[in-house]
């Protein structure tokens, strides 16, 4: 997980604002405190070392003991801290913010990848995600046992169907992505399509909101020419049914755009 000094600032500051007028009025500069940190319900931890360096952002000298890491499964205190008092209440709703939300998408994660279990499939993230939260919502998804897709548009080639309005028919843009050297990989919507981008030569297909009856002739229809990919309309009610198709992977996203936070609060002794 990448997270720069930079980011935290910014964070801070727009929580924060001037100051924080509450403890600077009533907590004396020098007062030091402990506090727990709680999961309140049942999940899968992420983002420990950022809340972690929220509270370091203030007090560099704070102490942040995890109880618990990245990627297990539980509830309960999952860390404690001691430092300056007015460091742990000026950082204590971006760390819990942070918290909930990384383990909401983990937690959302891990019951897809238990869902698709024994399939084949793996449970790809996308792109939508968070403004400003990216890298740290896919290192959630990775902690829920989620494989990342793409982390930015430079992050490989993947034509969609708007890409076909503007530069043309599947086979002569596949053409034209695999002069790049790269890999590419093209959205389908219909097994014509699927046809046309096997010819071209494509290493991945995305078939896109595919029935199962749909998912299982592609993939009889592409014989292991390609990967492939189901994307759209997918839920833990049928994503087993997905993964059961057998497609090499099921992407979702739900992940980061629709998981809800877990209930993360923070208590001073």
């Amino acid at each position: 997980m990448e997270l720069t000094a930079i980011d935290v600032r910014a964070w801070l500051a727009e929580d924060l604002g001037e100051g924080d007028l509450t403890s600077d009025a009533l907590v004396p500069e020098d007062a030091t405190a402990a506090a727990s940190i709680l999961l309140k319900e049942r999940g899968v931890v992420s983002g420990l070392e950022v809340a972690r360096a929220v509270f370091a952002e203030l007090d560099p000298n704070v102490r942040f003991d995890p109880l618990t890491a990245d990627g297990e499964q539980t509830e309960g205190e999952i860390a404690r801290l001691e430092g300056r008092a007015r460091a742990l209440l000026g950082g204590e709703r971006l760390a819990l913010n942070l918290l909930g939300r990384l383990s909401g998408i983990a937690t959302l994660t891990q019951r897809y990848v238990e869902a698709v279990a024994d399939t084949g499939a793996e449970i790809l993230d996308t792109r939508k995600t968070t403004p400003g939260l990216r890298t740290l919502e896919k290192y959630a998804v990775r902690c829920g046992g989620g494989r990342n897709h793409r982390l930015a548009l430079d992050d490989g080639i993947l034509i969609k169907d708007n890409h076909l309005r503007v530069a043309g028919p599947i086979g002569a843009v596949v053409e034209l992505a695999r002069a790049t050297g790269e890999e590419v990989e093209v959205e389908c919507d219909t097994l014509e399509q699927v046809e046309e981008a096997l010819a071209a030569g494509a290493d991945a297909i995305l078939l896109d909101n595919m029935t199962p009856a749909l998912l299982s002739q592609a993939v009889a229809l592409t014989g292991g020419r390609a990967k492939l990919e189901a994307s759209g309309g997918v839920t833990l009610e049928n994503v087993r049914a997905i993964a059961e198709t057998g497609v090499d992977f099921v992407s979702i996203g739900a992940l980061t755009h629709s998981a809800q936070a877990l209930d993360v609060s923070m208590e001073v002794a």
